[in-house]
């Protein structure tokens, strides 16, 4: 197949390609695995689930889906399901602490195995910890963040309450077979720079819609800990992609079980619908700018920006390596006057490495607050979240109006090491520029 992609700095260019007898890209191959059969893009297939999770927010609707819409039906496999308090956790009014009581008398009804109370976790950090998930494996998730278990080579994706409900009953879903998006890797990461700014990079690039309904297959990272490549699965959610994964590597192979027909390296060129080729040489620090996720500029663009509050976690990035980015700017130095900053851990196990390393007392020096691990303010709900005219400079997901309380607040999105260093500054700051500072 000739090389029709274009490297520039960082730039992209697209093609696409006749379909002739090929290997099937990652998508493909671990569909027609699931389905005992050779399936292609644009096929609708039916294939076996191998785990499904629901949190808090939406298991009660989950619930009421099997009841009045299955006939009072349950899981057909209580080990399929894994349901994790995350969202609103814990509780922030009666309302939410009563929808709670009722996912845990039904959790004990159903005598399901895997479930997560208050303070666990993030449900897709959770699942990733816990090896819920596998490579190669096929598991939704009622939250759109799911695409996480790309991180190593499983197909996570996410679904809406009926889906759901009809996939623990059966036991198995349905799929068109997504056409793929490769994205092409090369050189490493300048300091201060990491995979947040990547995705942001690309959801510029690309827009929101730049890869709906599509597989986003990286390739090039070999070298990426697991912790960056769930950050990159994550943030294909916010390109429309059905699912993003990264063929399992590095210390993928090291951590999980990895079967040998993922890792099988057919005779000929998968057909990919697009391919980006993306320098990381030329990539520096890129922060997104309300109300949408596409809306990217470098940071170092924006340094007339006050911020209000600085929030570090999520499933995007609230883990051990983004703790100690953010530590490692924070050390020492204290927050910039009028400046809040929130850190929440993305899980109990995180929560408790950091403390065991000195990660927590370094960023509680800084003058940070540490809140319980879950999603906390990321949806607007509890824990932080912001009032009219305020800016939030977030490490979350999303930026559109109203995401973290008010609608007159304003959210920026940006990866940990800016979001330290602007903490630092009480303005938005490219972390490449701090004087003296090696981050």
């Amino acid at each position: 197949m000739p090389d029709t992609s274009h490297t520039a700095a960082p730039s992209a260019d697209s093609t696409t390609r006749a379909s002739v007898h090929r290997a099937p890209t990652l998508a493909e191959r671990i569909l027609s695995h699931a389905a005992g059969r050779e399936v292609r893009a644009g096929d609708l297939v039916i294939v076996p689930v191998d785990r499904c999770m629901s949190h808090d927010s939406i298991t009660p609707e989950v619930i009421d889906a099997l009841q009045n819409d299955l006939g009072n039906a349950g899981p057909a496999d209580p080990d399929l399901l894994v349901v994790v308090m995350d969202h609103v956790a814990p509780a922030a009014t009666v309302a939410t602490a009563n929808a709670q009581a009722r996912v845990r008398r039904w959790v004990a009804e159903q005598r399901i195995q895997r479930f997560y109370d208050v303070g666990c976790g993030v449900c897709h950090q959770v699942m990733l910890e816990e090896h819920l998930v596998q490579p190669g494996q096929i598991a939704l998730g009622t939250d759109s963040h799911a695409t996480s278990y790309g991180a190593i080579g499983a197909f996570g994706t996410g679904v809406g309450t009926r889906d759901m409900a009809l996939a623990l009953a059966s036991g198995r879903t349905w799929l068109r077979v997504p056409e793929t998006l490769r994205v092409n890797v090369r050189g490493g990461f300048h300091p201060g720079v990491s995979p947040k700014d990547l995705s942001l990079f690309l959801c510029g690039l690309l827009g929101l819609d730049g890869a709906d309904y599509m597989a986003v297959e990286f390739h090039g990272l070999d070298w990426l800990d697991l912790d960056g490549r769930e950050t990159l699965a994550s943030m294909t959610t916010e390109l429309g992609a059905k699912v993003g994964l990264i063929p399992p590597s590095g210390v993928v192979l090291e951590r999980f079980a990895v079967p040998d027909w993922l890792l099988v390296d057919d005779a000929g060129a998968p057909h990919y619908a697009r391919t980006l080729d993306v320098d990381l040489t030329a990539l520096e620090s890129q922060v997104s700018v309300p109300p949408e996720v596409d809306h990217v500029r470098p940071a170092r663009d924006l340094g007339d920006i006050k911020v209000d509050q600085v929030f570090i976690g999520t499933c995007t990035n609230g883990r051990l390596t983004d703790l100690h980015a953010a530590a490692a700017i924070l050390a020492r130095q204290h927050l910039a006057p009028g400046v809040r900053m929130l850190v929440i851990p993305a899980s109990h196990n995180v929560l408790q490495a950091a403390v065991a390393d000195g990660t927590l007392a370094t960023l509680l020096a800084a003058g940070a607050t540490i809140g319980t691990p879950g999603c906390g303010p990321c949806i607007g709900r509890h824990l932080g979240v912001i009032g009219a005219g305020e800016v939030c400079l977030s490490t979350a997901n999303r930026n559109f109006r109203g995401r973290m309380g008010d609608p007159e607040g304003l959210i920026y999105l940006a990866s940990p090491e800016t979001a330290a260093a602007s903490a630092l500054t009480g303005v938005i700051t490219d972390p490449a520029t701090l004087p003296n500072r090696e981050v």
